[in-house]
């Protein structure tokens, strides 16, 4: 199969960056997703914007072992956002390959928020980078509709929506709604999955979504009709965290086995 298929930070995130990339190559990736800012204050805090060693060693393992990135994250766009202060990195992304940035809405104003995407698009236009609003149901932007609505005020080619199944499915939305959406709009995607039943409280929300997610096929998420519905040849992002499986596997062996089960669904969405 030749679609490129990314490690994404998340799925191993107990690894720094240059680690991420051989246990990629290693487990049969070709590509990653890089975190260059951290999502939260919990998670490892790493030196990964600009010129500093951390970043120089990571583009040393790339070239080393031949993987490619294919998005950086996470940039978030806040009522005091200064859309400026994110070009170093994109600067960055850019000198490591990557060709998307996830984004997340987190302006209850939309007319703001699809200010700020469309100077965020404009400013990563200039390093060949695509920008993707990832609806989670605990931002602003908690849905794939609202996302698809924001991305189409913003009305920039290098705009996108980010489909991450395990989002998707506890906002609510169906995969019927992806045929609303220019194909060209959905420049990658994630891939996980999860137990069919929505949990009931934020808690479990965010501790699922961050910690415990299920490998491709294993749960009751509607992967098929996700893939089937979008573009067959876009990116797949694999974004898997298991913190307790974590404990007893190691991440090449994890990431080996996410990748054996996202083979067999794709054979399975032929």
């Amino acid at each position: 199969m030749t679609r490129p298929i990314a490690l994404a930070a998340l799925t191993v995130l107990e690894l720094a960056p240059p680690d991420q990339i051989l246990c990629a190559a290693e487990a049969g990736y070709g590509y990653v997703g890089l975190r260059l800012l951290p999502a939260t204050a919990e998670e490892p805090q790493r030196d990964m914007v600009g010129d500093g060693p951390l970043v120089r060693e990571t583009r040393r393992r790339l070239d080393a072992t031949g993987v490619r990135v294919v998005d950086i994250e996470i940039l978030r766009l806040k009522p005091d956002t200064d859309v400026a202060g994110y070009r170093p990195v994109l600067e960055t992304g850019a000198r490591l390959g990557a060709t998307e940035a996830l984004v997340a809405g987190n302006d209850p104003d939309e007319s703001r928020l699809v200010d700020n995407m469309a100077a965020l698009c404009d400013l990563a236009a200039a390093y060949g980078i695509g920008v993707n609003l990832e609806p989670m149901p605990w931002t602003d932007v908690r849905n794939f509709a609202a996302a698809a609505r924001v991305v189409e005020r913003v009305g920039k080619p290098n705009a996108g929506v980010l489909i991450d199944p395990i989002h998707f499915d506890r906002g609510g939305s169906e995969a019927s709604e992806i045929a609303g959406v220019p194909s060209g709009r959905l420049r990658y995607l994630q891939l996980c999955d999860a137990p069919a039943a929505r949990p009931s409280t934020v808690a479990e929300l965010l501790h699922q979504a961050r910690a415990e997610r299920l490998m491709p096929g294993d749960g009751g998420l509607d992967l098929r009709g996700i893939l089937a519905a979008a573009p067959a040849d876009v990116p797949l992002s694999i974004e898997v965290p298991m913190r307790t499986l974590a404990q007893t596997m190691p991440a090449v062996e994890r990431a080996r086995r996410m990748l054996d089960r996202t083979h067999a669904l794709l054979r399975a969405v032929r």
